[in-house]
């Protein structure tokens, strides 16, 4: 049988019996909040809150507008396929679009090594 003085001080348990042999837990340590600080704690925590709704509406700002510039660009190129789709169907008809023509001409002058300019410059 181990005995209370035995058992090191950060197992015991935080109770205590009362005269009439009731279990009361201890209070905590420390330094107790006075109304003061409770008012400053509110406070910061509504500051706090409305600093992380400035945050997380500059954040959803961003977004759409990355959205919106995503959605423009997807638009261009979807143009830009049906141009070219139509632009093969007038060859396999037999007949060379002077734009498909001219593109070409334009593909020939330029480097090789600027093929990634192409894509590039839509953006």
């Amino acid at each position: 049988m181990k005995t209370e003085a035995s058992i090191p001080e950060d197992t015991k348990d935080k109770t205590q019996k009362t005269a009439d042999g009731k279990v009361k837990k201890q209070a905590k340590r420390g330094r107790k909040p006075s109304k003061i600080d409770m008012k400053a704690k509110l406070e910061r925590s509504r500051q706090s809150a409305r600093e992380c709704r400035a945050r997380k509406k500059l954040r959803y700002q961003y977004l759409e507008e990355m959205v919106a510039n995503r959605e423009k660009t997807i638009i261009t190129r979807r143009q830009e396929l049906d141009k070219l789709k139509k632009w093969c169907e007038e060859i396999d008809a037999g007949t060379v679009p002077p734009q498909a023509v001219q593109m070409a001409r334009q593909v020939q002058e330029e480097p090789e090594d600027d093929d990634d300019d192409l894509l590039s410059a839509d953006e």
